[in-house]
Order: C-alpha cells, then structure tokens, then sequence
C-alpha cells in the first residue's frame, strides 16, 4: 500500500501544484507539507495539528477527507499502553479510617469547647468594683 505522504504528493503534481502554492491555499508551512510529503510525522507537532493538516491538504487538492484520515491511521499503528497508578488496597482504607478519627475527635473538641462557652456561668464575670456594689446597699444621702 502506497504511503499517504507518498498518496498526498502524487494527487498534489496531479492538479499541478506546487508545494509553494499548497502551502498559499492551505496556509501550511512549506516545510511541514514537505514533511507529510516525506512521511515524516514525528517531527512535526501532536496529533491534533497533524489531523488538521491532513484535512488541510486533502481538501486543498479535491481528495476524500476520510480516505486520507483513514489511511493516516492505518499507517501509524501504535498501541499506546497508558499506566495504572500502582497503589495497594491495604493502603487506601487505612488511611481513610485514620483521617475519619483525626475528623471525629476534632470534633469533639469542638463541640465540646462550644458547650463549655455556652454553659460558663456568668456571675462571676462582673468586675470587682461591681460585685462588691451588688452586695452592699446603696445609701442616698
């Protein structure tokens, strides 16, 4: 099977175009319509923008959009191997149950220290001044 930068080049001479006049039409850099000439697709940048061009090129010289993504694709067979996180399930519930206990006895604290500002009594808060007035009688002379 003939490559698509091989593909793309033979239908480009084909409507007689030079890459200088692709490039106008397309607004693809010579040099990288040069590199999907040459199949070199590694060289240039990620997937999306190779796609692009692609689709860029095929429309530029009257080609099915679909044959060429299709055949883009079948020539560049690479099984991608995404790795798992490694992690080991008796680490995870531990952690969980240390975190819920660190949470249930701030709590706690909390609550508890809500309750002991609530319930403070307050007669003794007065200043002395006040509380030795409270217990002596008041005499208008």
């Amino acid at each position: 099977m003939e490559s698509i930068g091989n593909y793309l080049r033979r239908r480009r001479e084909e409507r007689g175009m030079s890459v200088g006049e692709l490039s106008r039409a397309t607004r693809i850099p010579s040099a990288t319509l040069c590199r999907i000439e040459g199949d070199q697709f590694d060289d240039l940048p990620g997937e999306v923008f190779v796609r692009g061009f692609l689709k860029a090129y095929a429309r530029a010289v009257a080609v099915p959009v679909d044959d060429v993504l299709a055949r883009y694709t079948s020539s560049r067979r690479i099984a991608w191997v995404t790795p798992l996180p490694f992690t080991t399930p008796i680490q995870r519930p531990q952690n969980r149950r240390f975190g819920v206990a660190i949470a249930f006895v701030l709590l706690l604290i909390l609550f508890t220290l809500a309750v002991s500002i609530v319930l403070k009594p307050r007669g003794r808060d007065l200043p002395q001044e006040l509380s030795s007035l409270d217990s002596t009688p008041l005499i208008h002379g």
